[in-house]
Formats: structure tokens, sequence, C-alpha cells
């Protein structure tokens, strides 16, 4: 490395934010990024340990004190090279990533980890401000065709490097944008959607055929997309959401997270209000606002909700509060089990934790209330058990109720059943990560239609190691990386 010392000299130092007050009254990005040469002195605080964590705790397993000490040098483009040599969308993930990186960093074993995340969206945004970020289109065409169906980031990724080992992808989308989760999921104050439109412009530029608006299974069969490609690859999502099977459930005003939080990114993008909610308007406007899920799909239905001007926000967990910092010997390098708060939650914002929602209630067929009680989780039998406190009842004041309790997998409708693919016990596609294929003859899984709700960077990962699969399905050998 080219500072040896500088872990020993140098702070830690991470990008700031925008004050609450102010970023809640715009929908843009809100991070405050950091200086060069400032992003050159963090890169100088990576260790060159003999065993980089950071490697393994990277899904996508990034290089990452090699561009680090790129960085350092100030050789931002071989940095870029070397980041996209593991990682197609590296805006994406250096905003949205919760940087599992970060925690396998040996410094975290002092609570100062390398600003991974950080210095890893600099050099990418700093590739698309110079220039240096064009289109690869391949040398060479091979005759082969590839439909992939879905277009969150798995998709996307499991696309562009088919087209880039030079077969003929179209990329298939339900909806009339390209994107899935990242853009109608992720509001546009975490990752503005132009970040996803100039990649499209790069992949149509590399070959990629891009048809929205086309569901699978619905407005074409899994067998035509068979028979006019050599193979498909499923990459459709875990959109399944949990619900909340209590007494009152069917009351206007309980939502599930993603409807709430796709009509927002419709009006954001500048959609009418007939096409952004055609089933009907859910806004937080001077409504009490309860987000039962304590995840990130449920702070971003606070940070949201705080733009639309609720009147307040409580959001619940049933599982007990994590504590504030994770005991070190028995965690590290492994993704901790902690406290997070997300800036969301600095915008006002109440938190509970071990709270059970017993029942809605509410008055001319409208959500006012939920019913909930408070719980313990006991060990019982080597299982964890939860069991309701009794007299530690309560009522929270509620016109609007936003599930974000996770998803269950896939849905099973329309494509799913269109393609005939086995399921495993989860019910998500059954594959492997070896070849990625499904019990289909020529059809692959990929992201989360494959593994379940994770992350983006999984996604990413999944695509391109998918890619490779069906790359050496069709030409006997790949030279794509996984």
């Amino acid at each position: 490395m080219g500072k040896p010392t500088g872990f020993l000299e140098i702070d830690r130092r991470d990008r700031g934010y925008e004050a609450p007050e102010s970023r809640v009254k715009t929908w843009r990005e809100y991070v405050t990024p950091l200086p060069a040469e400032t992003l050159g002195q963090q890169a100088a605080r990576c260790m060159n340990c003999g065993i980089p964590y950071c490697h393994n705790g990277c899904p996508v397993n990034n290089m990452i004190p090699d561009w680090n000490d790129l960085v350092y040098r100030e050789q931002w483009q071989t940095a870029l090279a070397t980041l996209h040599s593991t990682n197609n969308f590296p805006e994406f993930t250096g905003r949205i990533c919760p940087a599992p990186c970060e925690a396998s960093c040996t410094l975290n074993i002092q609570d100062a980890p390398v600003t991974i995340k950080s210095i890893e969206c600099a050099i990418v945004d700093r590739g698309w401000e110079e220039g240096w970020i064009v289109p690869q289109p391949p040398a060479r065409r091979t005759g082969k065709r590839v439909a992939v169906v879905g277009s969150g980031p798995a998709g996307m990724a499991a696309a562009q490097q088919l087209a880039r080992a030079g077969h003929a992808v179209t990329l298939f989308e339900k909806s009339e944008r390209i994107g899935g989760l990242l853009r109608y999921g992720i509001p546009d104050f975490k990752m503005e959607k132009h970040l996803i439109d100039r990649r499209v412009e790069q992949m149509a530029a590399e070959g990629v055929e891009f048809r929205t608006g086309v569901e699978i299974g619905a407005a074409l069969p899994v067998e035509a997309l068979l028979a006019g490609h050599d193979a498909v690859v499923l990459s459709g999502g875990a959109e399944w959401p949990r619900d909340l099977e209590v007494e009152g459930r069917a009351l206007d005003g309980i939502h599930y997270a993603m409807d709430y939080l796709v009509q927002q990114n419709r009006r954001v993008h500048g959609a009418p209000e007939e096409h952004a909610a055609p089933r009907g308007t859910i806004s937080a406007r001077g409504k009490h606002v309860v987000v039962i899920g304590g995840g990130d799909t449920g702070a971003d239905c606070i940070g949201t909700a705080a733009r639309q001007g609720a009147a307040s926000i409580t959001q619940i967990e049933i599982m007990p509060k994590p504590p504030e910092r994770e005991n070190k010997a028995l965690s590290w390098p492994n993704w901790p089990n902690k406290l997070r708060t997300a800036p969301a939650h600095m915008e006002g914002c109440t938190r509970d934790w071990a709270v059970l929602t017993k029942r809605a209630t509410g008055e001319a067929g409208r959500v006012t209330a939920l019913d909930c009680v408070r719980v313990e989780w006991v060990r019982d039998g080597g299982r964890m058990q939860m069991r309701e406190i009794a007299g530690s009842e309560l009522t929270l004041k509620a016109d609007l109720v936003l599930l974000a309790m996770g998803f269950l997998g896939p849905q099973r409708a329309g494509l799913l059943e269109s393609a005939a693919v086995a399921l495993d016990g989860r019910g998500n596609v059954q594959a492997d990560t070896e070849g990625y294929a499904t019990s289909v003859p020529r059809v692959f899984a990929a992201g989360d239609m494959r593994r379940g709700q994770s992350l983006v960077v999984w996604a990413i990962r999944e695509g391109r190691q998918c890619a490779r699969a069906v790359d050496a399905f069709l030409m006997g050998a790949s030279s794509l990386p996984r």
C-alpha cells in the first residue's frame, strides 16, 4: 500500500448529509460527497491486511485494497477499471448497499472501518463526470439469442454481461421503465433515477434490446420466449409481500409498503396521478402513520412520509431492540446484529421494538388505530419463542398503516406458472449457484427470484454469475468473470 501507516495517522471520516429540516423539502439525494483530497486520505487508511476480509464481506468480491491504493495514488481511471471488473453498477451499491465490506474491515474491530462505500461511489461518479465510462460492445457476435425477464439489478447485470459476450440479448420488463426495485422501490432521495437511465443508454449501445410493458406469463408465455431464444433468464425478483393477518386488516388505509413507495416514485418521475395511483392515491399528508417492520423498506416509508407531510410517524418492529454495539469477538468479520439508524429516522420518527400488532380498529371503514401488545423473546427447547407481556397493551393512533415486513418470495401467478419451474422449500425458483439452471431446460434463474429477498449487491453478483453460466451453456466455455 502507498501509506502503510495511514490507519495510524488518519481518523475515519465519511460523507455527510444535508440537514433533515431542509432535505425533507425535496426528493433529491441528500448525501454530501467528500472532496477528492479527503478521499485520498481515507483510502490511505486501508491496512494492506494479510487476509483482506472485505473481499469476502463484499458479495461481488470487490478488490477493495487495490482500488483504495489507486485512489491514494490518484490513479482514478485505473481504480475505476478495477472496480468495474467485479461490479457492473457501483453507483447503485455506492448509494444503497449496507456495506458488509465495512463490517468485515479489520479496522472495524475498533469501530473505525475504511470508508469503502464512499470511496467506491466517488470512483464511479468521477468516471461518469470524466467520460471514462463508455459502451463496451463485443468484438464479435455469437448468433445466440437470450431473453432476460425482469430488469432489476440481477436482470440488468446478466443482460449487460451476456451482451458483452456477443449474444443478442432482449431484456423484458412488465413495468413502463427499466430498473425494477431500483426504480420503483428505492426513493429518489436515496438514489436518483438518472443513474439507471445512463446505464440503460450504455447497455443499449452494447446491443441490449429493451422491451417494457411486457409481462411474461400474461401477455407472452415463457414457451414463446423459448421458441425464439436459445436461453431464458428469470430475474423477476421477490415481490410477494408478507401480510398482516389480524382482525381489521381489510380497513381502508392499510397498505403494503411497495404499493406506497411505487406511487411516490412514479410521481417524482413526473407521472400524472391517474397513472401513478391507478387504484387510488396513498398519501401520508396530515396523517398519523404507523410503519410495521424495522428494515430498510420501513425506513424508505418513513422518509417518504416525512416528505409528504405526515402529522406523525411511528415505526414498530416485532423483534427486540438490537444492541447499540455488537460483540466484536463473537461477530467480526461477519455481518453483526446491532442497532442501525437510517437517515430517515432522523427526519421525525418514533421507533419501538418487541411490539406485536393484535388488531386494527376503525371508523366508517377506515383505520384509526392499532391495538398492540409488548412481547418478550425467550428460549424454549433451543428455539426462540415470542410471549406476550401481560398488562403491556398499547394503542397507536393510525390513519395510514404501511406493511414493511419483508417478502415471502417471488409471485407464483403469471411468470412462474408459465415457466413451470420447480420451487425450493422456501418457495423460490430452484437453481444452484454453479449453473443457475432451473428444472426446465434452457431456463435459468438469478437474483431474489432464486435466493429470496436480499440485497442489491447480491442481485448483481447473481446476475453476473448467471450470465457466465448461460454463456458456458451456449458456447461450451465462458471467459466472463464470476
